[in-house]
């Protein structure tokens, strides 16, 4: 059977937690900051308000982004990726699907749920409406969804050229 390549190198053994701060100051870690910055806006926003039907299925979505995402910057910044069991010596390849697959996704299908449902609600953003409006809650979840997929794509494209360039570490 083929042989599993060894994990990328992470920072330097050491007894005590410590950052990796070369992996903060990378495009990725960047980004990552950047996504879950958007992400918790995208699901705050939509769990604060009523909401209904599709939108379950969109916070759904957010959340679980958001935690996946937390994990892998997590992990990461704390140069313990080689601890998850088969993923850890993929730790590039698991950062390009869960960018591309999961990040671009569902975060551009929860803003189309959240932008449909903001163009159903587009009724009560008219000056003299005096009832409850859920247009601009849903509407902001929307474009906070959209910048979140565009941050995903830009952060799966930046692993995608480090893989595709035989380059096996995050940074």
């Amino acid at each position: 059977p083929p042989a599993v390549p060894p994990p990328p190198p992470g920072p330097p053994p050491r007894g005590s937690l410590s950052l990796h701060r070369a992996y903060l100051r990378s495009p990725l870690g960047l980004l990552r900051l950047g996504q879950l910055a958007l992400g918790a806006a995208f699901w705050v926003t939509v769990a604060a308000h009523t909401y209904e039907g599709a939108a379950h299925f969109a916070l759904f979505a957010a959340v679980l982004v958001w935690l996946l995402t937390l994990a892998l910057f997590g992990l990461s910044l704390l140069g313990r990726w080689v601890l998850v069991p088969w993923l850890g010596s993929r730790w590039l390849l698991t950062n390009l699907v869960h960018d591309l697959a999961l990040g671009v996704g569902l975060y551009a299908a929860a803003s189309g749920i959240m932008g449909y449902k903001a163009e159903r609600k587009s009724y009560c953003n008219l000056p003299g409406y005096s009832q409850h409006c859920l247009y601009s809650a849903y509407m902001s979840a929307s474009v906070c969804g959209g910048i979140a997929a565009c941050m995903y794509l830009f952060s799966g494209l930046y692993c995608l050229s480090r893989y595709c360039r035989d380059q096996r570490d995050i940074i």
